[in-house]
């Protein structure tokens, strides 16, 4: 029974605008977006997010342009809401080790207070400390002190004074030293000239008396060292006894200040102890000193900076949990890093010049990474696997260790973060993930995926319309009108070739009305309409059609041979597709079949040069074990045929031409001619059922575009799968040239359907096994196909054993 071409109500799915329950999106923006076609995703997002325990970390796969990175952000930002403020980071300076850093988590809010308090303690001190130390009670008693040891001092020095004098030496004091000169007999001092020439006993009685003066200013030393040691710490403890209430009463205020309960309640009040401990045993470079003043700056300074605090993380303002999204994961940016600065030659760094990373700053909420970002250094993702193990952060700066100069090391305290982590990446990316890292499974046992379509339905349509208004809304664009938004959804459809699903990649839909405003913008309009959407798909077919184009001319222009009228043995056009990534389109190629007697059976000659891909054999191989099924009950077949697809020199890919290359080797056979106009693409398996194929409508509109160029005669057409059918999503001109009936869409569901329509005759098959002596019909197919295989047989087994002539007796 000769098969029927497609009504053209077939061919596409045409949405009624005024199905759609609004006449433009501005009557739409308020509405809520909801996650359109990705209920699944959704419900595992929620539930990962929701999750509390560990290792409860989020995998989102899908296609980039899903949403799967807008949704999660808004999805994390919905559960950060509810969620508590985190606690701030600070790090402060250790006094007992000043490498090791200490980490100190405050209240949210506290550790900007802290901060401050601190700070303004050091600007306190700084003023009244020298204060308290030029006060009049403090110059009393230090001049109490100082008066004591001086009596005691000037006694003892009167007695060496004496003692200097009896032997004839003069004693004083220059620049901190004792010095003595021997005197003469007129109580004058001698110069070394004098006392050489003096006379050899008085001399050696000189010498003995100077041994003598030098062991007395030994014991004069020894005995008032005490007293200026005792004075200094007297001093010291005079010092710190008017210091002390000053930096206590600070101290205090500074607790006071930090209200709220805090957990690191002991570390903080250690550390405030040690400040005080740490002020007092410096008070010295409070003073103004008679030494250098600028060098006691620069130590004051270089004090008072150990009381500042390094606020790493603050989370004063914040609402609820922090959402980060982290876009350059780099060591640095992820795990945070030390600054170091170069002072003479060596590189020098503190505490206060540790920075926090993204995991830093996310702990207690959320952060979202890329996986392709992660990958791309080795590094990173074989720390953060570490990381996602233990749940501790160390701060480190690993790049100090490989510099040309000396570099001071810094090791702060490790801390612990809690942070549920969400991946973003491809599904391939997912899969090799799990492959290659046993951990992976166990740290992220969410997964969470993003389908790239989903079923079409009203729900989904106003949620798509919904979609629009609210694109127009964030982008300050003009609103669409009911129409423009039934052709965007009739591209959707078209995005996945399916009359029954939508395209879940919104954001092509948002890089086409944006496209489609600015056309209607460039008209002066304040409603996008349909025409600017078709006008913004074509524009867009523009910019990247040139590769389609210029196929299009060699075949106008006859370098590429293609015919498109009347019948020809053995030849048949093929339809193919080219996907560059950015576009696809269809064109038709030429294949053709030899077919004579010999035993080296069906010869792919795109296979033998190595031109064609695996699946491409595959289909080669099946179309072999089809045909030797058909005509198993004449076997063994005598058979070669070759089979090519003319003027192909880049390769071919994909079994959608099976049913073109059987058509040709049975059309061959059997000597019945092709219809030429009449283009084909379908797979078949080892039943002779035809199976659906991709890229069916970039084939159809290919073919179609050189048949309209060359001119449509209502003959010519394409021979699709039946199974292809609900794929159909062509163009309106398409449509419209079938509604004239210029061009035919004609579907197969056995090849046998194929065949009959392309040659005008019956196929001969039969659903039962074929007898070796019934045969095929005569006047089919198949059984004009038997014949010529059964010559084969004949001419290749008279070539195996030739007769022999007759010998005659004489």
């Amino acid at each position: 029974m000769p098969i029927s071409s497609l009504a053209p109500d077939a061919l596409r799915v045409t949405i009624d605008p005024a199905s759609l329950g609004f006449s433009e999106t501005s009557e739409l923006q308020q509405l809520p977006l909801p996650w359109i076609g990705q209920e699944r995703a959704q419900i595992a997002a929620r539930f990962g997010l929701g999750m509390e325990q560990p290792d409860y970390n989020l995998f989102v796969l899908g296609e980039v342009g899903s949403g799967r990175s807008s949704l999660l952000q808004q999805l994390m930002q919905a559960v950060a809401a509810n969620k508590a403020v985190p606690p701030d980071l600070c790090y402060l300076h250790n006094f007992q080790a000043p490498e090791k850093p200490q980490a100190l988590r405050l209240p949210t809010g506290q550790g900007r207070l802290l901060r401050q308090l601190m700070a303004q303690m050091c600007k306190t001190l700084q003023k009244e400390i020298p204060q308290q130390l030029d006060g009049p009670d403090f110059k009393a008693e230090s001049k109490r002190i100082e008066k004591s040891y001086k009596v005691e001092e000037a006694k003892a020095y009167a007695e060496l004074d004496a003692f200097a004098e009896a032997r004839s030496f003069a004693l004083y004091r220059e620049n901190g030293h004792l010095v003595f000169t021997l005197l003469g007999e007129k109580g004058n001092a001698l110069t070394e000239n004098e006392a050489r020439s003096l006379p050899k006993e008085r001399r050696a009685r000189i010498d003995q008396a100077e041994q003598e003066l030098r062991a007395e200013i030994s014991r004069f030393l020894d005995q008032t060292r005490p007293l200026e040691r005792i004075m200094n710490e007297a001093l010291a403890a005079l010092r710190r006894q008017v210091v002390k209430p000053l930096l206590e009463r600070e101290l205090q205020e500074i607790r006071i200040g930090l209200k709220k309960q805090i957990k690191d309640a002991a570390k903080l009040g250690a550390y405030l102890d040690a400040v005080l401990h740490d002020v007092l045993d410096n008070l010295d470079l409070f003073r103004v000193s008679d030494g250098d003043e600028e060098l006691r700056l620069e130590a004051l300074a270089s004090l008072l900076s150990r009381y500042h605090v390094n606020l790493l993380v603050d989370n004063e303002g914040l609402a609820g949990a922090p959402v980060i999204v982290e876009n350059n994961p780099s060591l640095h940016a992820l795990f945070g890093s030390i600054e170091y600065q170069a002072q003479e030659d060596a590189l020098m760094t503190d505490f206060s010049r540790i920075r926090a990373g993204s995991l830093l700053r996310a702990h207690g909420g959320f952060l979202l990474l890329h996986v392709r970002d992660l990958l791309a250094d080795e590094g990173v993702w074989e720390k953060l696997r570490r990381f996602s193990r233990c749940g501790r952060l160390q701060i480190e700066e690993p790049g100090a260790l490989f510099t040309p100069m000396a570099a001071v090391s810094l090791a702060p305290e490790a801390v612990d973060v809690e942070v549920k982590i969400v991946l973003i990446g491809a599904t391939e990316q997912y899969y090799e993930l799990q492959e290659a890292d046993p951990e992976f499974a166990r740290r992220f046992r969410v997964k969470v995926d993003f389908a790239e379509s989903f079923s079409a339905n009203a729900q989904t349509y106003s949620a798509s319309a919904v979609f629009v208004g609210h694109a127009c809304r964030k982008l300050g664009l003009p609103h669409f009108s009911a129409a423009a938004v039934a052709r965007l959804l009739e591209d959707s459809h078209r995005e996945v070739d399916d009359q029954a699903r939508q395209s879940a990649i919104f954001a092509r839909t948002e890089g086409l009305v944006m496209e489609a405003a600015a056309l209607c913008r460039a008209r002066a309009a304040t409603l996008v309409q349909a025409p600017d959407v078709e006008a913004a798909l074509q524009a867009r077919r523009s910019r990247h059609d040139y590769p389609d184009q210029r196929l299009q001319e060699s075949i106008t222009d006859g370098e590429r041979l293609i015919t498109l009228y009347g019948e020809k043995t053995g030849q048949l056009n093929g339809l193919t597709q080219i996907d560059l990534g950015d576009y696809r389109f269809g064109f038709p190629v030429r294949a053709t079949a030899r077919t004579y007697a010999g035993n080296e059976g069906l010869l792919n000659i795109e296979r033998e040069v190595e031109m064609s891909g695996p699946i491409h054999d595959k289909g080669v191989l099946i179309l072999h074990s089809y045909l030797s099924a058909l005509f198993a009950h004449i076997a063994p077949l005598a058979l070669n045929a070759s089979i090519v697809f003319e003027q192909e020199y880049h390769g071919l890919e994909g079994d959608s031409a099976s049913c073109a290359e059987l058509y040709v080797v049975l059309s061959s056979l059997s000597g019945l001619p092709l219809r030429q106009g009449i283009a084909v693409t379908g797979a078949l398996n080892q039943h002779g059922d035809v199976l659906p194929v991709g890229g069916v409508n970039e084939k159809i509109e290919g073919y179609f575009r050189i048949c309209e160029t060359a001119g449509l005669d209502g003959k010519q057409g394409v021979l699709i799968p039946e199974r292809n059918r609900r794929h159909l999503m062509l163009e309106p001109k398409v449509v419209a040239a079938v509604r004239q009936g210029l061009f035919h869409i004609y579907t197969a569901t056995h090849v046998s359907e194929g065949i009959e329509l392309l040659t005008g005759c019956a196929a001969g098959m039969t659903a039962g096994l074929v007898s070796a002596a019934a045969g095929y019909p005569h006047d089919t197919v198949l059984g004009r196909a038997q014949k010529t295989l059964q010559a084969y047989r004949r001419a290749c087994q008279l070539a195996d054993h030739p007769k022999t002539g007759r010998k005659h007796a004489r």
